[in-house]
């Protein structure tokens, strides 16, 4: 393998909306510089890029494929993202590991719900952006307008560097306007007018070089690419180019440009921790410390799992002993590969710039750093589709179970976990169509069926008044009997209630002796007994009773929080008493007393942005008013789009994904984020009762 500078080398994520043509264009790289030499058509599903069989089927991209090719004298590694916003996690990660993002846009469609989340992705991972209208063969296209949609939206700094000649079948090249040739006949634009505003544009990155320009020099060519590589680090500059992979016309302006202005693998300054929590510069030095970061995560059926790293520093090499942020004993790199989709070249050694796979090491995962410092992890969105899953057939609990962990190893908005509260294990994803398409990878791969069905929701309960009560246990059968009496009051105690300050308050605790707080369902517990009316080594067994009544729930079944119980009296017998009966009257007395403190349901309240075009708001805002949504603001977009941000309960947007696509024609998007936990209204507190009676019953 001939080795690459990191100044030679080209790190580049295809990203955009589902349909724009990404893959394609990944594909043919490979097919133009002779990497691959058969054929490939996402169509046919005979792609490159798109090789596992669910992507076959569904014929679009579900995760990342890393490619690599040279042309220009430049190593290009160039990842392949999906589209559909439902797999947004594996562009998320790809996008850390490169430096350069290609925000493609189909000419036909136009700027879609996807391409407006990758482009302010690749803005927070400051990254250089560029814009590529493809698909210019194509029909109904509107240029002018197009161009003005992407200025509306991304800004002025987006500038054509080339313009079509053409478009749909009278599409027949590009023309320049960082140089434009003497003759334009044929083309969409003028290059000659846009090519003043594109210089001036171009040296505005600096001021030494404006100043210059306008005492009428102009820079050279080299001048002007460390200008654009400038401008496209800090955002004030987006080159925009036009291509058709399929017809390849454009194809070859583009990679030349992309190997001109694409930037460099040792352009973008980085920093890490080191050891005393320092920040510090990495240099791209092939002879420093070895700085590496895990971006991908994958487990194939053949050589089980392969973490995708992109190095900054160093030199990595198979065989070699190395830190790691996952593991105290570091970890050995057995092998080394450079990756072509999904086939495997063996390496002994990779520089900085370098995109590599490495297998056989457990304890490296996505975001894990590679050697002595520590880079900053990159984050995922919450998913918040969630369904109740179980094994199909009976005895494979446990292959679901690492089948389901695979999965969570791999994707990192995919989440695995057992409510027990609700009994239910609940996996959740982006989407329905995300929990869909896993569903079919772990019938294929692992060989297990799930059955689904939407899960509970994890509501609470708590009280809205004080309230006191007593209970005596009192058992006699033959021998030792039990005997335990417990007197509790239970005091409201909402959340952010500052602990020490109530339970040293004089006037409603006179006799407090000790006290202590369970952060993790907000729960005071305040010890007021005086005179050894119940001896103090029973004190565990009664707090032991609270929890276990917490745990189980009182009016439907839910968790329990947000309370105070004093214990200021009781009565033991000496002979009787033990700490069985104890627990078993503090259980009680919490049921009774909480029965009487006016019982309460919580339910969660989420955050939710709503993304849709301008005309959609109305439907959107009478939709949220009847699913008991608030609206906190609305900000526009641009580009006729509006964002709508209100609260909502999660009972609410169980199925919100379905709703707003049919509401939006499939241009809606949203997120929805925790809030808080907030009382559930009257009416809807007697269904959930009602229905947690129903369940108890069916179980019995």
């Amino acid at each position: 393998m001939t080795k690459f500078t990191a100044e030679l080398i080209r790190n580049i994520v295809l990203c955009g909306h589902g349909g724009s043509g990404k893959t394609t264009l990944a594909d043919t790289f490979l097919n133009t510089t002779g990497q691959v030499k058969r054929p490939a058509s996402v169509d046919d599903g005979t792609s490159i890029c798109d090789f596992d069989e669910e992507e076959k089927n569904h014929k679009y991209t579900i995760e990342s494929s890393i490619t690599h090719f040279t042309h220009a004298g430049k190593k290009f590694n160039v990842i392949d993202t999906p589209g559909y916003p439902d797999f947004i996690g594996a562009t998320i990660g790809a996008l850390w590991g490169v430096d350069t993002a290609a925000i493609v846009i189909n000419a036909q469609a136009g700027i879609e719900v996807n391409t407006r989340r990758v482009f302010a992705e690749a803005k927070k991972a400051g990254l250089g952006r560029i814009i590529i209208l493809s698909k210019m063969d194509g029909d109904n296209i509107d240029f002018e307008s197009l161009i003005d949609s992407i200025h509306d939206v991304f800004g002025q700094e987006a500038v054509l560097f080339n313009v079509p000649i053409g478009h749909g079948k009278d599409f027949s090249g590009v023309v320049s306007t960082l140089n434009p040739p003497a003759d334009s006949a044929g083309a969409l634009m003028n290059p000659q007018k846009i090519h003043e505003s594109l210089i001036e544009t171009i040296v505005s990155v600096d001021d030494a070089a404006m100043e210059k320009y306008f005492e009428g020099e102009l820079p050279n060519e080299e001048e002007l690419s460390q200008l654009i590589a400038k401008g496209m680090i800090d955002g004030s500059l987006i080159p925009i180019f036009c291509v058709s992979a399929k017809s390849k016309i454009g194809l070859s302006e583009l990679m030349d440009a992309l190997a001109a202005y694409a930037l460099p693998a040792n352009m973008i300054k980085r920093t890490a921790q080191n050891a005393n929590g320092e920040e510090v510069e990495i240099k791209s030095d092939p002879e420093g410390p070895v700085v590496a970061q895990v971006f991908k995560t994958r487990i194939d059926p053949f050589v089980q799992k392969i973490n995708y790293i992109r190095i900054y520093s160093g030199t990595l090499k198979t065989g070699m002993q190395v830190a790691a942020s996952s593991s105290r004993r570091g970890i050995k790199i057995a092998q080394l590969y450079e990756m072509q989709a999904d086939e495997y070249q063996s390496i002994d050694e990779a520089g900085p710039g370098s995109i590599v796979a490495v297998t056989k090491s457990e304890e490296l995962h996505t975001c894990v750093t590679i050697g002595e410092l520590i880079m900053p992890r990159f984050s995922f969105p919450t998913p918040m589709v969630g369904l109740a899953a179980a094994p199909k057939s009976r005895g494979d609990e446990a292959k679901v179970s690492g089948a389901l962990t695979k999965l969570a190893e791999e994707d990192s908005t995919f989440l695995v976990e057992r409510n027990d509260q609700t009994k239910q294990l609940v996996i959740t994803g982006m989407s329905e169509l995300h929990l869909q398409v896993l569903q079919e990878r772990l019938k294929r791969r692992d060989k297990v069926e799930l059955d689904t069905k939407e899960p509970k929701i994890p509501y609470r309960e708590t009280i809205q008044a004080d309230a006191a009560g007593s209970y005596r246990h009192k058992k006699q059968s033959g021998g030792a009997g039990q005997f335990g009496e417990v007197h509790i009051r239970m005091y409201p105690f909402p959340g952010g209630t500052d602990p020490d300050a109530f339970a040293t308050d004089k006037v409603r605790f006179p006799q407090m002796k000790s006290f202590k707080h369970f952060p993790e369902n907000n729960f005071l517990w305040v010890d007021s007994v005086v005179g050894g009316t119940i001896p103090a080594n029973f004190m565990p067994a009664i707090e032991k009773g609270f929890k276990d009544r917490m745990e189980r729930g009182v009016i439907a079944g839910y968790h329990v929080q947000d309370l105070c119980v004093e214990v200021h009296f009781g009565k033991h017998h000496p002979v009787d008493s033990n700490e069985q009966a104890f627990k078993t009257a503090a259980s009680n007395v919490f049921k009774n007393v909480f029965l009487e403190a006016k019982p309460s349901l919580l339910e969660p309240i989420v955050n939710l942005e709503v993304t849709v075009p301008d005309n959609n708001v109305g439907d959107i805002c009478s939709d949220l008013s009847t699913r008991r949504g608030r609206q906190t603001g609305s900000e526009s977009e641009g580009g006729g789009m509006q964002t709508i941000k209100a609260e909502v309960p999660l009972a609410e947007v169980m199925t919100y994904s379905r709703n707003l696509a049919s509401m939006t024609g499939g241009q809606g998007s949203y997120s929805i984020e925790f809030n808080r936990y907030d009382v559930v209204p009257g009416n809807v507190q007697q269904q959930v009762i009602a229905a947690a009676d129903m369940q108890d019953e069916d179980e019995e």
